[in-house]
């Protein structure tokens, strides 16, 4: 394999499938010992971040605790 003028690879069908490496997909390039690892980007999500300030309640969150513990 070789780079092109553009600084482009091009990744063999069988790896690409193997590895998921599909269309759009994110990679980044992590410097090693050995040399350079390609691998996708995860993107990784909380449930938490899904939602937050969904409800644009006033009270703090202490409060609301309380208030659901019946206190």
């Amino acid at each position: 394999m070789k780079i092109g003028e553009r600084g482009q690879v091009t990744i063999p069908k069988a790896i690409r499938e193997r590895y998921g490496f599909l269309p759009n997909r994110e990679v980044e390039f992590v410097p090693t010992d050995k040399g350079v690892l390609l691998r996708k980007v995860t993107k990784t999500w909380s449930p938490v971040d899904k939602v937050y300030g969904i409800l644009k309640r006033q009270e703090r969150t202490d409060e609301i605790i309380e208030a659901m513990r019946g206190r």
